[in-house]
């Protein structure tokens, strides 16, 4: 998931020169009037007019708000009367309006509906970003108006929440790098705009590596492919050639099957295809991403953004970038996240091996003479699951079309918190794949703007996650935000809806869970609203939603056939339910491979010297014994978390939320009622509503009652030694 904060500590905000328009530039660029940046919008609650804004609006829009931006700041250092928290601190929360408004549209765009020109943008603003932050957060007079009021703290009536803004803005500007001397300030902006290019480019990079593979195919070539997929490649086949711009290039698609690294695409290929050659060919686009000695390689660049790190982490005063990052992180040090990650590692890495002898059984016992390779898992392991657990995923789909889970989700929120989902079908979206609906709270209530993009483009990153076009606030007026769900699920083929996995279930519930975070947030300043925590702890909203996905109360309500409309049969929930430990193994060395891959990264020393990623990696998987049957889940090139992301020295999240999420879920098992209306309370209080007002381990212990247990997540993922 990506976070949005507020102008003076965000990291993703951008700075431009603020010039006058000459002659020339009046051709290309809109005068103020036409760019709808510079306009209130009038659009229902507050949605961005997405029909209006152009590429050419962005650079005006950021000029001026960088302009406005400073000179907010500069209004605020140069008060001539003594600091105080509202003529500081709640300045500085209203600084930047414009800046934020467009950051947020082009951020959003740039991840989920780019095109070259918002590309050539990034590029040219993206060292912008890093020294308009700097401006600021490095402004010594700034920070002694902020050091002042915190050294005076214990005698002014503040309440908690402005106690934390307080520390919490106090923090950013020392973690910045306010408490450097001169020359130290500028080794960092000069870092800062280093890796902020770095990070750019690896993650434009990757997109181009995911979009430059096609596995083109013959209908000869398809053994073994089930209709509905074989379908989607002669779908993608089709888009391509309509695209195509010469007839030689249309001719290449023609009457053709494609299939792509994207995993929507590729998963169901590696499931089902009986060609292993064009398995493996398939599975390895995908694993060699940005390591292919070419002009998108992200080896050298991967490797320069953990040395500048480290650099950076030094000159802070920290051992490592880790410990810098950890710091503000509920597990604290290295050591604390190394020692959660080796917890799970030796039983899951033993699961593997067992789930590796199991699909070399099958192997053998179809006569074929090879050994089960990384491109063989998926066919193999679901014909594992077949034989264990009479479970096909075929037959799964037809029950677990798009519009019956988000109704599913909506029904599980609903019956948590009494909130509504009302579609809405007259506000303009960015893209046409792009859903609309308005959310209300029990007694009626508006509560947000929620919108969900869920298909596979070619012009979206990989992945899944939430962001915000509008954030909450009840500061100066109630703001009530606008959220998105970004996904790459498989596209409708012909007449049939989008049909999910149950993997891709799962995945809609978290990035929901994400999206009701921040709809349910209630907190007075926007910058510690929603998502705003520790990341070790922001997922834990997100992953406990993913528990109700699975609950025969829940899927009874919205599993039914998309041709028949038949409800989803006992049998088949209980086969899903057996079989919920299964493949766990491999899920889990796969995760925890690369979570120990980004430790292994940032926790490099300052005066080491360059790394060779391949063999960096290589050491690291080395050390802890990955099989080679299993690839971490995202190698070094092409783990955007951590080199284009804001999960550096925090992959590892996931599992320290999978902690409290287990736990958390466990509360609501142990009442006998998954719905319990007082821990659904509890939950919403102190979790939903909350942002980062209050330490996250506190906001746990009042929804728990106590801190949490590693147990129910060893349980839930059958790693306590108990069998399938």
């Amino acid at each position: 998931m990506k976070r949005i904060s507020i102008a003076i500590v965000c990291s993703i905000l951008f700075f431009a020169s603020c010039e006058e328009t000459t002659k020339k530039e009046k051709s290309n660029t809109p005068v103020n009037s036409e760019n709808p940046f510079f306009a209130k919008w009038d659009t229902p609650f507050g949605v961005p007019p997405f029909d209006k804004i152009k590429n050419e609006h962005y650079m005006p829009a950021f000029k001026k708000g960088m302009e406005e931006n400073l000179a907010e700041i500069d209004a605020i250092v140069n008060n001539s009367e003594a600091p105080t928290f509202a003529n500081t601190l709640e300045e500085l929360e209203r600084s930047g309006k414009l800046l934020t408004k467009v950051q947020r549209v082009f951020s959003n765009l740039t991840g989920s509906n780019t095109n070259p020109k918002l590309q050539e943008l990034q590029r040219e603003l993206s060292p912008m970003l890093s020294s308009h932050r700097d401006k600021i957060t490095l402004n010594e007079g700034l920070f002694n108006r902020v050091e002042t009021i915190w050294q005076a703290r214990e005698n002014l009536d503040l309440n908690s929440e402005q106690l934390k803004l307080l520390e919490y803005t106090r923090k950013r500007f020392v973690r910045s790098g306010a408490l450097l001397n001169k020359e130290q300030k500028a080794k960092v902006t000069e870092i800062n705009s280093k890796i902020s290019e770095l990070t750019t480019a690896f993650g434009q990079n990757l997109l181009a590596e995911t979009n430059g593979f096609e596995l083109i195919l013959d209908k000869a070539d398809l053994d073994g492919l089930s209709d509905g997929i074989i379908a989607a490649a002669a779908e993608t086949a089709t888009q391509k050639m309509n695209n195509a711009k010469t007839e030689e290039e249309k001719a290449k698609y023609k009457d053709k099957y494609v299939f792509t690294p994207h995993r929507s695409s590729m998963y169901p290929f590696l499931t089902e295809s009986n060609r292993r050659d064009l398995r493996e060919q398939l599975y390895k686009s995908y694993v060699q991403r940005g390591d292919n000695d070419n002009e998108t390689d992200n080896k050298e660049i991967a490797a320069k953004i953990a040395k500048l790190r480290a650099e950076r982490a030094k000159l802070m005063g920290y051992e490592t970038h880790a410990h810098f990052v950890l710091e503000e992180r509920m597990l604290k040090t290295p050591e604390e996240v190394y020692n959660l990650l080796m917890q799970l590692w030796k039983p899951a890495l033993e699961r593997a091996k067992v789930e590796v002898a199991d699909m070399q059984a099958v192997v053998d016992a179809e006569g074929h003479d090879f050994k089960i390779a990384a491109w063989d898992w998926w066919q193999y392991s679901e014909k594992v699951r077949k034989a264990k657990y009479d479970l096909d995923e075929a037959a799964l789909k037809p029950y677990l079309s798009l519009d019956n889970v988000l109704n599913g989700v909506f029904a599980t929120t609903n019956k948590l918190w009494g909130i509504t989902f009302t579609e809405l079908f007259d506000i303009k979206t960015y893209h046409p794949d792009a859903r609309v609906w308005e959310v209300k709270d029990k007694d009626g209530t508006h509560l947000g703007i929620f919108i969900g993009d869920y298909f596979t483009r070619s012009n979206k990153r990989g992945g899944a996650w939430m962001s915000s076009f509008k954030g909450q606030s009840n500061f100066d007026g109630k703001e009530r935000p606008v959220v998105v769900n970004v996904c790459n699920f498989p596209a409708p083929v012909g007449d049939a809806p989008a049909l999910l996995s149950f993997d891709n279930v799962t995945t809609l519930f978290h990035e929901f869970g994400h999206a009701m975070h921040g709809i349910l947030s209630n907190v007075n300043y926007s910058s510690m609203s929603g998502t705003s925590g520790p990341r070790d702890f922001t997922e834990f909203p997100a992953q406990i939603l993913e528990h109700w996905a699975s609950e025969p109360e829940i899927l009874k309500s919205f599993a039914t056939h998309y041709k028949t409309g038949e409800v989803i049969p006992d049998e088949l929930i209980n086969k899903v339910l057996k079989a919920s430990k299964f493949n766990q193994g491999f899920a889990n060395t796969e995760y925890l491979a690369a979570s120990l891959l980004d430790m292994d990264w940032h926790t490099i020393n300052a005066d080491e010297d360059l790394k060779d990623a391949d063999a960096f990696e290589e050491a690291s998987m080395s050390k802890i014994g990955l099989i080679g049957v299993i690839a971490p889940r995202y190698r070094s090139t092409y783990f955007a978390h951590i080199f284009a992301g804001g999960y550096a020295a925090g992959y590892y999240s996931y599992v320290h939320s999978a902690v409290l999420d287990s736990d958390g879920f466990e509360a609501f098992k142990e009442t006998g009622d998954v719905f319990n209306p007082e821990l659904a309370a509890k939950l919403r209080k102190h979790v939903y509503e909350k942002g980062s007002t209050e330490e996250a381990m506190e906001l746990y212990k009042q929804f728990r009652g106590r801190e949490p247990k590693i147990d129910a997540l060893l349980k839930v993922r059958g790693l306590d030694g108990s069998s399938d």
